[in-house]
């Protein structure tokens, strides 16, 4: 028996014994709107929120309020002002998109953060590159808190994916904000 296989077996031996999960129901705030607390927060870490009944405001939206330059976006709908489908696999082709505009699944009211599975972000790399990030989520797909968003999304969840809220932001520096220090200069959020 080699070390590597003396050590894990010793490991697995001495395992502890396996306890069950805390129950984690959490009463509802019956009195909390979850848009407006949503948006608050979000407001306060450094996003823009919108409020748009759909993808032509959306549009209005973009024109005014980003810069020419390269769009990529995940919707089709979005298709006559940003490229809706990556030919080149290589992330670094990504490197001079301007706004990427992704579909989240779900936001969460307390801490104003959206998740954003692989499976719409077209790229692992774009939410992360681009200079501006902004996500379109369904106002019904807003939840309380991060407990009901796991339980959302609870083992159905296709792999990667990250909870984001605000854009890219450091302190760091003669503690300075800085805000695109590494990741996106800004983060707008269009509540559909």
């Amino acid at each position: 028996m080699s070390s590597r296989e003396k050590i894990l077996s010793s490991v697995k031996a001495n395992q502890p014994s396996l306890k069950p999960l805390p129950s984690l129901d959490l009463p509802a705030d019956d009195h909390l709107n979850l848009i407006e607390n949503f948006t608050f927060i979000a407001t306060n870490i450094g996003s823009r929120v919108m409020e748009v009944s759909g993808f032509d405001e959306i549009k209005e939206a973009i024109a005014k309020l980003f810069l020419p330059g390269r769009i990529v976006s995940s919707f089709t709908e979005l298709a006559d002002i940003a490229e809706t489908q990556l030919t080149d696999p290589d992330p670094h082709s990504l490197a001079n998109v301007n706004l990427a505009v992704l579909g989240a699944e779900l936001g969460v009211s307390e801490n104003g953060a959206l998740w954003l599975s692989e499976n719409n972000m077209m790229q692992r790399v774009l939410p992360f590159i681009c200079q501006h990030l902004a996500l379109v989520v369904n106002k019904k797909s807003i939840v309380a808190n991060m407990h009901e968003a796991y339980r959302v999304l609870g083992n159905n969840n296709p792999g990667f994916g990250a909870f984001i809220a605000g854009p890219s932001k450091t302190a760091d520096i003669e503690q300075s904000l800085v805000l695109g220090a590494h990741g996106p200069r800004s983060m707008t959020v269009f509540l559909i």
